[in-house]
């Protein structure tokens, strides 16, 4: 029963995360307001095959997490699933450098890369809740998904209003930390301390400390967003209410202009 409601758990999370990213994307393409204009290629090119690698790492990951046929007494399971979920996070930065320096920036590229890194993070949070529950409540997953809908669906009423987001420092900075806080918790579901030659590593403080702190970028940068947002949308709404101003004005004009 709990395989089961954990499975039905991911499934809910990945619709939910993918409607949101076809509908703001959707919006995009049809109505022209896209930041970065598309080349022409329908084929998909190598930064797509990465795009798709990362977005089938998720499915791999979510079975290492769940397997009982990598688990050892080495921690084979806890250095499988860190390497997948790190090689994966990797290809994030990899895709998106390839598609500008090739200029192969296509709109499949645009609607993928957000998908899958959507895809990912919210898969290892639903898998940690369940992987391990000291380290990561369910509170928490709540927080960081729930921070990665407010975003997609603000990018969507931006769209709409003809206006963009542009991803902020503080958001790029938040998804370094993310990487290091999975990577920790997974391994600290093995360790404690870590021996790794002549160090060291206090993986399970590293986890906690690295946890608490991604999930208080996770509301900041979530409130960076929205008051970009703000300002912006006020400001679209300010300029649309002096040009209908001055169309009103303009319509005045011509009424009391006299019949030659």
């Amino acid at each position: 029963m709990v395989n089961r409601g954990w499975l039905l758990a991911a499934r809910i999370g990945f619709g939910i995360v993918a409607f949101i990213n076809w509908r703001a994307h959707n919006r995009n393409l049809v109505e022209g307001l896209v930041y970065c204009a598309p080349t022409p290629v329908t084929t998909v090119n190598l930064p797509n095959y990465i795009t798709i690698t990362r977005i089938f790492c998720v499915p791999f990951l979510i079975w290492v997490l769940g397997s009982h046929r990598f688990r050892g007494s080495h921690g084979e399971q806890e250095l499988a699933a860190s390497a997948v979920f790190i090689l994966a996070s990797m290809t994030d930065g990899l895709d998106g450098y390839l598609a500008r320096k090739r200029k192969q920036v296509t709109t499949v590229g645009m609607l993928l890369d957000p998908l899958a890194d959507k895809l990912l993070i919210a898969a290892a949070f639903i898998s940690l809740v369940q992987f391990t529950p000291r380290l990561v409540p369910a509170w928490m997953a709540v927080v960081v998904i729930g921070r990665e809908f407010l975003v997609s669906g603000l990018r969507g009423i931006a769209a709409q209003e003809g206006f963009t987001i542009q991803a902020s420092e503080l958001g790029k900075f938040k998804m370094i930390v993310q990487i290091v806080s999975v990577a920790a918790v997974i391994l600290a579901h093995r360790w404690v301390y870590w021996t790794v030659g002549p160090w060291i590593l206090p993986v399970e403080i590293i986890a906690r400390t690295a946890t608490w702190f991604m999930v208080t970028l996770s509301l900041v940068s979530a409130a960076d967003y929205f008051i970009a947002f703000w300002v912006k949308i006020d400001k679209t709404a300010t300029q649309k209410r002096q040009r209908r101003r001055v169309f009103v004005l303009n319509r005045r004009k011509d009424k009391d202009v006299p019949a030659t």
